[in-house]
Protein backbone atom coordinates (compact mmCIF):
# COMPACT_ATOMS: atom_id res chain seq x y z
CA UNK A 1 0.00 0.00 0.00
CA UNK A 2 1.34 3.71 -0.67
CA UNK A 3 2.41 5.71 2.50
CA UNK A 4 0.05 8.82 1.00
CA UNK A 5 -2.88 5.95 0.84
CA UNK A 6 -2.27 4.41 3.92
CA UNK A 7 -4.95 4.20 6.62
CA UNK A 8 -2.46 3.89 9.57
CA UNK A 9 0.26 6.98 8.50
CA UNK A 10 -1.27 9.80 10.34
CA UNK A 11 0.34 13.35 10.55
CA UNK A 12 -1.26 13.58 14.11
CA UNK A 13 0.24 12.70 16.95
CA UNK A 14 -0.76 9.74 19.74
CA UNK A 15 -3.07 10.33 22.58
CA UNK A 16 -0.78 10.51 25.43
CA UNK A 17 -1.70 7.19 27.45
CA UNK A 18 -0.26 8.21 30.75
CA UNK A 19 -0.71 10.99 32.63
CA UNK A 20 2.74 12.30 35.39
CA UNK A 21 1.82 12.59 39.13
CA UNK A 22 1.97 16.11 40.26
CA UNK A 23 5.27 17.18 40.85
CA UNK A 24 7.03 13.66 38.60
CA UNK A 25 9.07 14.94 35.79
CA UNK A 26 9.22 12.99 32.61
CA UNK A 27 12.21 10.85 32.06
CA UNK A 28 13.82 12.62 29.11
CA UNK A 29 12.63 16.63 31.07
CA UNK A 30 16.74 16.59 32.01
CA UNK A 31 17.44 15.86 28.27
CA UNK A 32 13.86 18.22 26.83
CA UNK A 33 15.97 21.21 25.07
CA UNK A 34 18.51 18.44 23.39
CA UNK A 35 15.11 16.50 22.30
CA UNK A 36 13.75 19.91 21.03
CA UNK A 37 16.94 20.57 19.04
CA UNK A 38 16.83 16.98 17.17
CA UNK A 39 13.10 16.86 16.64
CA UNK A 40 13.23 20.74 14.60
CA UNK A 41 16.38 19.15 12.72
CA UNK A 42 14.79 16.56 11.62
CA UNK A 43 11.66 18.74 10.68
CA UNK A 44 13.85 20.37 8.81
CA UNK A 45 15.19 17.17 6.50
CA UNK A 46 11.80 16.48 6.44
CA UNK A 47 10.63 19.96 4.58
CA UNK A 48 13.81 19.17 2.90
CA UNK A 49 12.74 15.76 1.12
CA UNK A 50 9.37 17.84 0.22
CA UNK A 51 11.69 19.98 -1.46
CA UNK A 52 13.70 17.12 -3.36
CA UNK A 53 10.11 15.33 -4.04
CA UNK A 54 8.96 18.99 -5.76
CA UNK A 55 12.35 19.60 -7.47
CA UNK A 56 12.12 15.87 -8.93
CA UNK A 57 15.37 15.02 -7.44
CA UNK A 58 16.69 11.47 -8.63
CA UNK A 59 14.56 8.70 -6.64
CA UNK A 60 18.21 7.54 -5.24
CA UNK A 61 18.87 10.86 -3.71
CA UNK A 62 15.84 11.38 -1.73
CA UNK A 63 15.70 7.68 -0.35
CA UNK A 64 19.46 8.43 0.82
CA UNK A 65 17.73 11.36 2.50
CA UNK A 66 14.59 9.44 3.84
CA UNK A 67 17.17 6.66 5.26
CA UNK A 68 19.03 9.40 7.28
CA UNK A 69 15.65 11.04 8.66
CA UNK A 70 14.73 7.48 9.69
CA UNK A 71 18.05 7.00 11.44
CA UNK A 72 17.49 10.24 13.48
CA UNK A 73 13.69 9.81 14.74
CA UNK A 74 15.09 6.51 15.67
CA UNK A 75 17.97 7.40 17.40
CA UNK A 76 15.33 9.66 19.26
CA UNK A 77 13.34 7.07 19.83
CA UNK A 78 16.07 4.74 21.81
CA UNK A 79 16.69 8.06 23.34
CA UNK A 80 12.93 7.65 24.99
CA UNK A 81 13.18 4.19 25.79
CA UNK A 82 16.58 4.25 27.65
CA UNK A 83 15.55 7.71 29.49
CA UNK A 84 11.72 5.93 30.58
CA UNK A 85 13.48 2.68 31.74
CA UNK A 86 16.05 4.52 33.77
CA UNK A 87 13.28 7.05 35.87
CA UNK A 88 9.74 5.80 34.66
CA UNK A 89 10.70 2.47 35.27
CA UNK A 90 13.45 2.49 38.01
CA UNK A 91 10.77 4.94 40.15
CA UNK A 92 7.64 2.33 39.45
CA UNK A 93 9.81 0.03 40.72
CA UNK A 94 10.63 1.77 43.41
CA UNK A 95 7.01 2.09 44.27
CA UNK A 96 4.95 -1.16 44.16
CA UNK A 97 5.45 -4.47 41.91
CA UNK A 98 2.23 -3.83 40.05
CA UNK A 99 2.96 0.16 39.23
CA UNK A 100 6.83 -1.55 37.91
CA UNK A 101 4.75 -4.49 35.89
CA UNK A 102 2.72 -1.84 34.26
CA UNK A 103 5.94 0.27 33.28
CA UNK A 104 7.58 -2.55 31.94
CA UNK A 105 4.64 -3.79 29.76
CA UNK A 106 4.62 -0.03 28.51
CA UNK A 107 7.88 -0.11 27.56
CA UNK A 108 7.83 -3.68 26.03
CA UNK A 109 4.81 -2.29 23.82
CA UNK A 110 6.82 0.77 22.76
CA UNK A 111 9.58 -1.41 21.81
CA UNK A 112 7.59 -3.68 20.10
CA UNK A 113 5.95 -0.92 18.11
CA UNK A 114 9.47 0.34 17.22
CA UNK A 115 10.99 -2.68 15.88
CA UNK A 116 7.21 -3.11 13.40
CA UNK A 117 8.08 0.06 12.19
Amino acid sequence: MDVMTDPTTTAEPPEATAEAAPGHRHGYHDAKDAYARRMRRIEGQIRGIARMIDEDVYCIDILTQVSAATRALQAVAIGLVEDHLGSCVVEAARSSQEEADEKVREASEAVARLIRS
